[in-house]
């Protein structure tokens, strides 16, 4: 009988989920000559060929993709044991892996903090990222839990609200518009926007709202981040809109104002998210009655 381990069967998902040796050494925090080694002994071990090459491109056979869900089920029923462990330790030791929205970094690293004084032996993996591989992440079982904007419907997901998430149109401070009180939303209309890349929730709630009131949002420039976005706002390209929550010391400092529209700060929620039937550790639950409870702390803005 081949020997395989349980190392092994965490690389050949890893390296079968983004079907290249680099990008699942870079997850794992191994080097990318590692795991090819890794998966030639594999390889090798089954006598079998996991892996079609084509040059530099990899793509699973048809005996990997079928060993692939096998993998699935071995790392879940894995997890769900060791989660079994935690819970009969309890919850002030165990790891926890954590996934934010972009737009979410600014307080989730305070509420991390926060917990993880709290909890000292708890060890914590944070990914910050956006929405599509969020998706993607809660797809695949990946992270105890997601803090993000709205999620999509019917993709298997769990949602609890936690927090309110305000989105308001900033300005730069010498904008034509920055003394304008009860400004029209077709009145802003007119102007430039600098938004976020199609696929953000931002982008998508603030269309949608356009779209409710029968205009269309003119796009200026087009960012992959809240940080480019504001730059961009404090240089003079255009408006933005984005959460209150990123923006504390920008308009604190007043590199940035928001503009008196009717209808803003528009209204959203922060979501904590976790796929149907992921198993939840006593470590993740701790977490997630800690961010319900705390959350609204460790954020800034004016309530």
């Amino acid at each position: 009988m081949a020997h395989i381990s349980m190392r092994q069967i965490h690389i050949f998902d890893s390296v079968a989920r983004y079907q290249s040796h680099t990008q699942a050494a870079q997850k794992l925090h191994m080097t990318q000559p590692a795991v090819s080694m890794q998966m030639k002994q594999l390889e090798k071990n089954l006598d079998i060929e996991l892996f079609e090459r084509h040059g530099k491109k990899l793509s699973l056979s048809d005996a990997g993709q079928q060993l692939r869900e096998y993998s699935k089920e071995i790392i879940q029923g894995y997890e769900n044991m060791m989660d079994f462990v935690d819970k009969i330790k309890g919850c002030h030791t165990g790891h926890l892996t954590i996934t934010v929205a972009t737009t979410a970094n600014h307080f989730t690293t305070r509420i991390l903090s926060a917990f993880s004084k709290k909890y000292p032996d708890v060890t914590i993996s944070l990914d910050v990222t956006n929405r599509r591989r969020i998706l993607e992440q809660l797809e695949n079982y990946e992270p105890d839990l997601v803090i993000m904007g709205e999620p999509p419907k019917g993709h298997g997901l769990k949602s609890e609200r936690f927090m309110p998430n305000p989105l308001a149109i900033i300005a730069s401070p010498e904008h034509a518009l920055k003394d304008k009180k009860n400004l029209k939303l077709k009145q802003v209309q007119k102007e430039k926007f600098v938004v976020r890349e199609k696929g953000s929730g931002t982008r998508g709630a603030i269309e949608r709202h356009f779209s409710e009131n029968g205009l269309v949002c003119e796009t200026t420039l087009e960012m992959s981040s809240n940080e480019a976005i504001k730059h961009a706002v404090s240089a003079g390209f255009g408006l933005g809109i984005v959460s209150l929550h990123t923006v504390e010391l920008e308009l604190a400092n007043n590199h940035l104002i928001t503009l008196d529209v009717e209808g803003f700060p528009l209204q959203r929620h922060w979501h904590l998210v976790t796929r149907e039937g992921k198993a939840i550790s006593p470590v993740a639950e701790a977490f997630r009655t800690f961010v319900l409870e705390e959350a609204d702390k460790f954020v800034y803005y004016d309530k």
